[in-house]
């Protein structure tokens, strides 16, 4: 995993994230989920192709609960079977 700051990233336009992680296959996850939702959306809908999002809600967990439910997902997923895909952390309680 890398954060935004790890790879200079921080302040960049959200599409530029979208590039960046596709072009490393890295999975995004953002808290940002309304507006990665629909650049997903318009991305699939012009037969585009991202490395995958998973989309949190702000604030609405612990920590430790982020991490868990980023874990489940991780065992289930293989960064592959994400490419394309958007998951919602929320449905990984």
């Amino acid at each position: 995993m890398v954060t935004a700051i790890d790879v200079d990233m921080a302040g960049q336009e959200d599409q530029q994230h979208v590039q960046f992680a596709k072009a490393q296959s890295r999975v995004l996850c953002t808290y940002n989920a309304s507006d990665f939702y629909r650049i997903h959306t318009e991305l699939v809908g012009a037969g585009r192709s991202h490395a995958g999002m998973v989309l949190a809600p702000q604030q609405r967990y612990s920590v430790g609960e982020h991490l868990r439910r980023l874990l489940r997902l991780m065992a289930a997923h293989s960064t592959e079977s994400m490419r394309d895909h958007v998951e919602f952390l929320s449905a990984w309680g």
